[in-house]
Formats: C-alpha cells, structure tokens, sequence
C-alpha cells in the first residue's frame, strides 16, 4: 500500500511537520544533489519530497530548482509545464506503490498473514503513505483524483482478494476490505488534518495490534 528506499512511520506521521526531522528527509536530500546534469528522475523524487512535506501547492518549479541547487533551465530541458512534472511524479509514486503491494505482498501465500503484514507495513516505515495523505488534500487538482481513484482500487482488490482466500464470501469479503480500508483513511485523515493528539508509541502499537486482531479473520 509505497516508494522504495524512502522512510517514514505513522507514528512520526502523526506530527505537525512528518517529513522535516527524520533520516529519510536528510538521505534524500543528499541523494538529490546534483552530479552533472540532473535526470528528469532527479526532478520527479524532487517534487514528491516537497509534496510529502508541505503539500502539493509548493510543488513549484522555482522552489525545486533551489532546492536541487540548479537553475529553472535544468527543469525545462525535461518537462514542458509544472503539470508535466506532477504528473510523472505521480505516475512513479503509483508504479512504486503497485511493485510494493502486488509483487512482494503477493509472495505471502497465507492469506491471513498477507493481511497482517499489509497492516504492519501500513503501521510501519511506509513513506507512500505520507504522500497519499498529502493527496488527500488535493483531489481537486484534475491529476491527482484519477491516480488516487487506481490507487485506492488496486488495494481494495489485494484487501478483498485476501478476505476472499481467507474464507469469506464475496461480500463480507468486500464490506471487510471497505472497512480495513476506511479505517486506513481515517486515521490519516484524524491525525494529518484534525490535528488530534498523537498517540504514546506503545498506544500507537496497541492500536495496530487492535486492528489486526480485529480485521484479520481467526
């Protein structure tokens, strides 16, 4: 449910500013220093840290540029518009989000346990999410509600493939993945933009722990 070697877990998610103060942050930006010329990747992992901290408003050609210590020249030699780059952003935050979910979730052959690993990744150093909470914030930009409408499909499907494997029937598989999934949701929602007090680490673990026991069949 992902972008591979970024990190960041829900119980920093629950902070003010999720993305500032932690070792991935500091990782990235090293990693998008440039050497020579800057490669349309270099700009694409650009936009989506800066997605990922303030959200998708400060996507700006001018504020990358500064921050990936080159001029607005290197940006325009890969993409026409800001709309271009947010959308092969987005497209590789998606395409990461899939290889995660469908290629090392399907792996699991137990059911039961490929739920129980997809919460604790949900619960753990996840930085895809960080970002689809961000977006949850912009579906009315044209870009993004196509891309999290696919996103959100595809893991209702692993949701429901899983329940279905588990041993329930088409619909009670269908309610508990709608469900698993609200409650995913929610929680980005209650803690990123209501802003209620974050839980105590062995709360936060407590609460996962409650989850699974409560959405993964017996």
């Amino acid at each position: 449910m992902s972008l591979s070697g970024l990190s960041i877990s829900f119980d920093t998610l629950q902070k003010q500013t999720p993305l500032r103060h932690t070792g991935w942050m500091a990782s990235t930006a090293t990693k998008l220093e440039p050497k020579g010329r800057l490669s349309a990747v270099d700009w694409e992992e650009a936009a989506l840290a800066t997605l990922a901290e303030s959200g998708l408003g400060t996507v700006a050609v001018e504020s990358l540029a500064r921050r990936l210590g080159v001029t607005k020249g290197s940006f325009y030699w890969h993409f026409a518009t800001r709309e271009a780059l947010i959308k092969a952003a987005l497209e590789r935050w998606e395409k990461s989000d899939e290889d995660i979910v469908v290629a090392q979730l399907d792996a699991i052959a137990d059911p039961r346990e490929r739920l129980r690993e997809l919460f604790r990744r949900v619960s753990g150093e996840m930085p895809s999410h960080v970002i689809y909470a961000a977006l949850l914030q912009a579906l009315d930009h044209p870009l993004v509600r196509p891309v999290m409408a696919r996103v959100s499909q595809r893991r209702l499907d692993v949701l429901t493939l899983a329940y279905r494997q588990a041993g329930l029937d088409r619909r009670q598989a269908e309610h508990r993945a709608r469900l698993a999934y609200s409650a995913y949701t929610g929680f980005l929602q209650l803690t990123l933009q209501l802003g209620l007090p974050r839980l105590s680490h062995d709360d936060f673990e407590a609460y996962v722990d409650h989850v699974i026991a409560t959405l993964v069949p017996a």
